[in-house]
């Protein structure tokens, strides 16, 4: 197949992300028969935090940052969600994920509430030491909030495990001893899980299997498409290709590549963030990210930011699945046309909850001192995924509804139950 880079590609329509996680919950409420006052509780952030601190740069002027933590609801255990570096982050976003999170903790049936962070800040361009002199400001200015059991961070986009690290340091370093349950995602050697590092991307392909096999259609040679190859795009597409899927295009901030025959990742070191590092052969097509999401595909995996699936492209769309690998991908007008065209869409809050499932066992290692090897983490992940997702999909067929308002009918049941059983105090 022969893939034009110069293909002018319609500018997308986006709705805030904001806008999407509401009309997504409001969907769901409707079914659910929701009183209005329940509503306008699930549809605002129990606390907000917005800090403004100085971090001293390499060149000794001090630069001011703008960074955020937000609590949806804490009904059903510790707020729970990632912190994100990107110039991009705002408190509206913030609060968007926030929610997506409370739903994803409740949809896979942890004890946990919803949260997110975020600095508005690109760390490519921060050194080394900037990055740490930021990330140990921030979780001090953020500290109120935080804790093994009140609000537990992870990373997501733009950090990783060592600022992970850094958070649990300087949390640790304030209270006088080690606290690795404050944050999850950690490096091993000081408290982390074993594949913690895979399971977002993992997750996500087990989902997509779960789903062809109700189906009664294997996965061997189907064909996937990745938008975004940063830590979960690329764990997808080892896992796809370990399944027997054939990934044919995959794509980063740069750009992307399609292979009709499929890329050969059986060699691939770690090489996340740099698609041309692990797949390019000289054989491959270049494709911009707005061409990859329209290629020919079985199975398309939207893994880079939000509101990439608008009603500009969605009808352009040729895959008969999209699975979505990051956090809103797809505005609810697209899921509109991709219903009507007859494309399923499994939802980020089921697709991609693989991260915090082990997430979840890595807390529960540090409170126990005792920590599962590889394939108890992975057989355990599995099991709370595949169990969701026939929940998930028993209510769709039960109410007549997409994969996604089964999702959020699931959680938002399990998030109102909780508030029902504790009551308001005082």
């Amino acid at each position: 197949m022969h893939v034009n880079p110069g293909t002018a590609v319609k500018s997308p329509v986006r709705q805030t992300a904001l806008e999407v996680a509401r009309a997504q919950f409001d969907a769901a409420a409707e079914h659910l028969g929701l009183p209005d006052d329940m509503r306008e509780h699930l549809r605002q952030c129990k606390r907000e935090l917005v800090v403004h601190f100085p971090v001293k740069m390499d060149d000794r002027t001090v630069r001011t940052l703008t960074g955020y933590r937000v609590q949806h609801n804490v009904a059903r255990g510790p707020a729970k969600g990632g912190i994100r570096y990107h110039p991009l982050v705002s408190l509206d976003e913030v609060r968007a994920l926030a929610m997506l999170m409370t739903w994803k903790c409740a949809v896979v049936n942890l004890p946990f509430g919803g949260a997110k962070g975020g600095v508005e800040v690109d760390a490519h361009e921060l050194s080394s030491d900037e990055l740490e002199r930021l990330t140990r400001r921030f979780a001090t200015e953020i500290a109120l909030l935080i804790g093994s059991e009140n609000d537990i961070p992870a990373p997501d986009l733009g950090t990783n495990e060592h600022i992970m690290a850094w958070i649990m340091d300087t949390l640790s370093m304030h209270q006088g001893y080690s606290l690795p349950g404050v944050v999850t995602g950690k490096p091993v050697p000081i408290g982390g899980t074993l594949g913690r590092a895979e399971a977002t991307g993992r997750g996500v392909a087990i989902v997509a299997k779960a789903v062809l096999e109700r189906l009664d259609r294997p996965i061997e040679g189907v064909t996937v498409a990745i938008q975004g190859f940063g830590n979960v795009g690329f764990n997808a597409a080892l896992a796809f290709k370990a399944m027997g899927a054939k990934v044919v295009a995959v794509s980063d901030h740069t750009g992307g590549l399609f292979q009709e025959e499929g890329f050969d990742l059986s060699d691939a070191v770690d090489c996340r963030g740099d698609i041309h590092r692990c797949v390019s052969d000289g054989k491959a097509d270049p494709v911009s990210n707005e061409e990859l999401l329209e290629l020919p595909v079985d199975i398309l995996v939207p893994a880079a930011i939000e509101g990439q699936i608008t009603a500009a492209n969605a009808d352009r769309v040729r895959a008969r699945y999209v699975v979505e690998g990051a956090n809103g991908p797809t505005t609810n007008q697209a899921d509109r046309i991709l219903a009507d065209r007859g494309v399923t869409v499994v939802p980020d809050i089921l697709a991609n909850a693989g991260g915090v499932v082990v997430s979840y066992f890595e807390w529960v290692q540090d409170f126990s001192r005792y920590f599962w090897d590889l394939a108890e983490v992975n057989r355990n992940m599995e099991r709370v995924l595949r169990q969701a997702l026939a929940e998930v999909a028993s209510t769709a067929e039960r109410e007549r509804v997409s994969l996604r308002t089964a999702a959020l009918i699931v959680a938002v049941r399990r998030v109102t139950e909780a508030i029902r059983l504790r009551g308001f105090y005082p």
